[in-house]
């Protein structure tokens, strides 16, 4: 397992499919020097996804071999499809950069919480079931897609209590704002301040 290093902080961005996650942390990494990491998963790509940039899309033969070879710093499966982050993705993000963001579901973010404890900081982004619903037909999900991501609705839900922060989206600029003040506080109270 990666050891990360005193100056190193994972910021994990999780929530309800359809709550603006991945937007929001796109825009508050642009505010600081982030890098992010891009999941691989076995499950079909949304015809607005690009492979590299939303996820690696991989079969699962191909998942299978990176599990056996030890590859993924953590996987998990939802709905038969597999989700994992490449250990040596996070060692080279953190390579040029201090701070490092992912996008994951909330089996993923438990277990990065687990292995890192207070290097890591959870935001929880949500929306309610009708704005959720909304925003994956106005991104045009299919119906399938939207029945099985609003059965992990409540379950998921049930997560944000147990993450550092939680914010609800429904105003982009408003909330990346407010997440970016919060990281700022934090990033300060890193720095020891002597008195002479």
């Amino acid at each position: 397992m990666y050891k990360i290093k005193e100056k190193e902080k994972l910021f994990i961005y999780t929530g309800p499919d359809g709550s603006g996650r991945k937007t929001i942390a796109k825009m508050v990494a642009t505010a600081f020097d982030m890098e992010t990491v891009i999941s691989y998963t076995t499950r079909p790509a949304r015809h607005y996804e690009i492979n590299g940039e939303d996820y690696h899309f991989i079969n699962e033969e191909t998942f299978k071999k990176m599990q056996e070879k030890d590859e993924f710093l953590e996987s998990v499966e939802i709905d038969g499809f597999y989700y994992g982050i490449r250990e040596q993705d996070i060692v080279q993000a953190f390579e040029n950069h201090d701070l490092v963001y992912l996008t994951l579901n909330p089996e993923g973010t438990e277990k990065l919480k687990n292995m890192y404890g207070d290097k890591v900081m959870r935001f929880f982004i949500y929306a309610d079931r009708d704005t959720v619903i909304k925003r994956q037909k106005e991104r045009e999900d299919n119906e399938d897609d939207i029945k099985r991501h609003l059965s992990h609705y409540d379950q998921i839900m049930d997560y944000k209590n147990q993450c550092e922060h939680a914010f609800e989206n429904y105003d982009l600029p408003q909330v990346s704002f407010r997440i970016s003040e919060v990281i700022e506080a934090f990033l300060d109270r890193d720095v020891i301040v002597t008195d002479y």
